[in-house]
């Protein structure tokens, strides 16, 4: 056994959520160490939906631009179709990824950034290459076998797998974010609800010119209903734009009972062939790997010094585009905490939070994963395709809709409907943004929780409640325009008051802890010269907001308070878990 390394916080795994979580830790100067056992970043493009939440992360992080200047832009992503093949007849359309007119107006008041389709093997480099950057030490071929803990830290015990040898490393903190077979999180024995293996997937990447089946609905999405798409998978055939109009991802179902079928090149192009249509177009398959669909979420995050993020604790199928997503926000939510604490500022309870906060999140996009691959049944219903049947009587019913009858009159009707009902998957821009916090890192101001009122899964609604997202709103500092998320974030507290709010900002100078200001209105620092924060705010111009390090609202006082001094002092001692 050779010497021991000593880190502060030791990293398992280098996707979204190990890399997100370097990347803040470096940023707020938190010495780390990310292993992964493999010799490379991903190598396939997996993950690739980038949503408004997730960019706003990177923003904050730095990297936004990076991502913009390699992602499929939005505008490219939203004519998600279903087809027989993509050479075949198209069954319907799905406005998707905020490119509905309206939903497209939701997005833009929502958020300062647009999603994307950032495939995670461009995704990861980007992330990982800034970490390093700002001083996290990366060793691949790294393989984590086991760790214990004490009261003081974390000692791991890893293997070069390129030597063969064992080392040591000894760290204040681990974070296991090494996927869906997390032995991280299996070692920690973090509780699991749900189940493994409730499907069989099969990904074939493969290159092909089919610009002519695509360019004129660009979309990232084309879901094929052909014979044996109801089988396993997640929900139908799906074809995956991974870079328009020549690199691609096609997801298969197999029986997971009968186990995978042998990933041969004349299988996976005999795949691609059928959900295609097209045997003339030249195929190149440059890989094939088998997986199983996922409904299970852990219930608790963290046992002692050991905390777990992304796939390690939320596992469920790509529906949604919420996994990588999850996966970042789980490592923002967790950096700043973790930072606070290792510098004295924070008591280690702050930690209870990560927990409190992100396994309702992790459950609910498990949840909302797995419903939305069951939806898609409908889609088949509507043209009698689940029951037992040749494919030339799929064919057949697909072919009645088109005739002038009563029935076929009806069959069209639950087409566009069941289509339509897609929107929950594809446009669920409450779920990529609607999280409300409760934990001890919030502090309640008293008032009544207000609901949704409109459906949560669909829409977006902001609020300035403690525990709710800061609302993004244009604001403007001398011929600067930004948001008002702009003005948050790079690791520390910030309080957001108004022109009769000097007790607040007098307040927030006093502190220990450094909390930034900000000042809105007319002749100020930040103005509001449309008016949104002022709609937006939902306390007086003399009220105040103190928002955390990760943008969400920790305390909120409606107006001005001649002892604003001590509600200050009291809310941080409370988020930071010295009350």
């Amino acid at each position: 056994m050779s010497t021991v390394v000593e880190t502060d916080v030791l990293i398992v795994g280098s996707g979204p959520a190990g890399a997100s979580a370097a990347l803040a830790l470096s940023t707020y100067g938190v010495p780390n160490i990310v292993v992964t056992r493999y010799a490379s970043l991903a190598d396939t493009p997996r993950a690739h939906i980038t949503n408004q939440r997730t960019m706003e992360v990177l923003r904050d992080l730095g990297v936004e631009q990076e991502v913009v200047a390699q992602a499929t832009p939005q505008h490219l992503m939203g004519n998600t179709t279903f087809c027989t093949s993509l050479a075949g007849e198209e069954l319907g359309r799905v406005r998707s990824w905020g490119n509905d007119p309206l939903v497209q107006a939701e997005h833009e008041l929502a958020s300062p950034t647009r999603m994307c389709d950032m495939p995670q093997h461009l995704m990861e480099p980007v992330l990982v290459n800034a970490a390093v950057a700002r001083g996290t030490r990366l060793r691949f071929e790294t393989e984590y076998l086991s760790h214990t803990q004490d009261a003081d830290g974390v000692t791991a015990t890893v293997r070069d797998r390129l030597r063969g040898d064992t080392y040591e490393i000894r760290a204040k903190y681990l974070i296991g974010a090494d996927g869906g077979r997390s032995k991280v999180a299996a070692d920690a024995g973090l509780p699991m609800g749900g189940q493994m293996g409730v499907a069989g997937s099969i990904n074939i990447v493969f290159e092909a010119d089919l610009a002519k089946y695509t360019a004129h609905r660009p979309s990232t999405l084309y879901w094929v209903l052909a014979p044996g798409a109801t089988v396993g998978g997640i929900g139908a055939g799906l074809v995956r734009c991974v870079r328009p109009w020549t690199e691609w991802l096609i997801v298969w179902g197999y029986d997971v009972t009968a186990g995978a079928p042998d990933l041969t090149t004349e299988y996976a192009e005999s795949v691609v062939r059928k959900l295609v249509g097209d045997d003339d177009i030249p195929v190149t398959i440059k890989s094939s790997s088998a997986w199983t669909v996922n409904e299970m979420y852990a219930e608790r995050y963290a046992n002692g010094r050991v905390f777990c993020a992304g796939d390690a604790v939320h596992r469920h199928p790509p529906s949604n585009g919420l996994g990588s997503n999850t996966s970042v926000q789980d490592a923002y939510n967790l950096a700043w905490k973790l930072k606070l604490v290792l510098d004295g500022t924070a008591h280690p309870r702050l930690l209870d939070s990560y927990t409190a906060e992100r396994a309702p999140i992790g459950r609910q996009v498990v949840t909302r994963a797995n419903q939305s691959i069951r939806e898609t049944a409908p889609v088949f219903e509507a043209l009698d395709g689940l029951s037992p049947q040749t494919p030339e009587q799929l064919w057949a019913n697909i072919t009645a809709r088109k005739d002038s009858t009563e029935a076929a009159g009806k069959q069209r009707a639950e087409l566009r409907e069941a289509i339509a009902f897609k929107a929950y998957e594809f446009n669920a821009h409450g779920v990529d943004l609607n999280q409300r916090y409760a934990s001890g890192a919030i502090v309640p101001d008293g008032t009544p929780d207000p609901g949704f009122a409109r459906d949560p899964e669909l829409h977006h609604q902001p609020s300035t409640r403690p525990g709710a997202r800061l609302p993004h709103a244009w604001i403007t500092s001398g011929s600067r325009t930004l948001s008002t998320l702009d003005t948050v974030g790079r690791g520390r507290f910030t309080l957001l008051t108004g022109i009769g709010g000097e007790d607040w900002v007098r307040a927030a100078s006093a502190q220990d802890l450094p909390v930034a200001t900000v000042v809105i209105g007319p002749g100020q620092e930040y103005e509001d010269p449309y008016g949104d924060w002022a709609r937006l705010s939902e306390i007086s111009d003399a009220g105040a907001l103190l928002v955390r390090p990760d943008g969400f609202v920790a305390f909120r006082h409606a107006s001005a308070a001649p002892d604003a001094g001590e509600l200050l002092a009291d809310a941080l001692r409370t988020v930071l878990g010295h009350a």
